[in-house]
């Protein structure tokens, strides 16, 4: 799994080189998706549950799921979130960022300062003897003190043998609830934090979600690996 992290790590470096007005989310799959080969690694999104791609493309209100294409070019201003994993010999490694596009307003770049701070906090909470909701927290609080909304609808996960594992893992929730965290359990945190109101709908597509007030939304993920000595997280360079 550390392998698989440091893989997506890379990428993620390379996305944030990637990003520009005028590149097709297209573009952006395929080169995911060969960088990824090229290591000697799978993608753990195309064909999941019939996903058509590597990288989960969302735009602007597109919380999670937006599926790349050809005709889908991304504008100065936007903002683009990106969900990707990949599998090295059967284990799995999960990541998100969101990236802005060119320039965008104070309050747009706030809300994914925010998003990124949310998860950092969280990852702090990775700790032996800690409680899940601990975790599901700090997301929360730190989120809502900004005055934005955490989705409910969708939630981080276990991960391991499998990309979606126990326990499931809210990005709302009370302190000193849930499992006790133990050494060895590996977590993907997602925080899916909105400018509006909380509430996402599918589209027609059956994978894009969307808030339903039209609002912009961030998603950031990284996988953590639980151990004695505290959180290591396997999908940074740093």
């Amino acid at each position: 799994m550390r392998a698989a992290g440091k893989i997506l790590a890379q990428v993620k470096e390379r996305l944030k080189a990637m990003v520009r007005p005028g590149i097709s989310t297209h573009q952006i799959d395929t080169d995911v998706e060969a960088f990824i080969l090229s290591q000697g690694a799978q993608s753990a999104f195309k064909g999941y549950r019939g996903f058509p791609a590597t990288v989960c493309t969302s735009i602007n209100e597109e919380v999670v799921h937006g599926i790349p294409s050809p005709t889908r070019k991304l504008r100065d201003g936007d903002i683009i979130g990106l969900d990707l994993g990949c599998i090295v010999d059967d284990y799995y490694a999960d990541c998100a960022i969101t990236l802005p596009v060119g320039r965008v307003p104070a309050r747009t770049q706030e809300l994914l300062d925010v998003t990124r701070e949310s998860l950092d906090k969280a990852i702090v909470q990775c700790r032996v003897g800690n409680r899940l909701g601990d975790i599901s927290h700090s997301v929360q609080a730190h989120c809502e003190s900004h005055g934005f909304s955490v989705v409910r609808a969708f939630v981080g996960h276990g991960i391991g043998r499998a990309l979606h594992e126990e326990p499931q893992v809210p990005n709302f929730g009370e302190p000193g609830r849930g499992i006790v965290l133990k050494a060895g359990m590996v977590l993907a945190i997602e925080p899916m934090v909105t400018m509006g109101s909380c509430e996402v709908r599918v589209l027609e597509d059956r994978w894009t979600a969307v808030t339903v007030d039209g609002s912009l939304a961030a998603h950031f993920e990284d996988t953590i690996a639980i151990t004695a000595s505290g959180p290591s997280v396997l999908t940074r360079t740093e």
